[in-house]
């Protein structure tokens, strides 16, 4: 790998699955760490072809083009809101616990 650019470990990207809460087996940390390793790479070599006379860009479409003006419009009522909801609790959506925690 080009040298700037860090190389990501087996290590690394299982503590990021377990970050995001993802688990990942050794098979697929090794294919996400090579994955993760060619991208790297890549930016890399972008990064040296970008001259100093070449702006950062995220976007290069510019946004402005679709976004508009916010409008006040009537917001929902709380009924109008829990319509569709499968469970509701005083007024409240009520969704299943998915992290165990309290």
């Amino acid at each position: 790998m080009i040298s700037g650019m860090p190389t990501f470990t087996r290590e690394e990207i299982k503590h990021l699955g377990d970050l995001a809460r993802i688990a990942l087996t050794d098979q697929e940390a090794d294919r996400l760490k090579g994955e993760l390793n060619v991208i790297a790479d890549s930016i890399t070599k972008v990064q040296e072809v970008a001259g100093d006379d070449v702006p950062p860009t995220a976007n290069p479409i510019p946004l402005e083009a679709y976004l508009r003006p916010d409008e006040a419009e009537e917001p929902l009522t709380q009924e109008a809101a829990l319509s569709g909801a499968p469970v509701t609790e005083s007024g409240m959506f009520v969704a299943p616990r998915i992290l165990g925690e309290e």
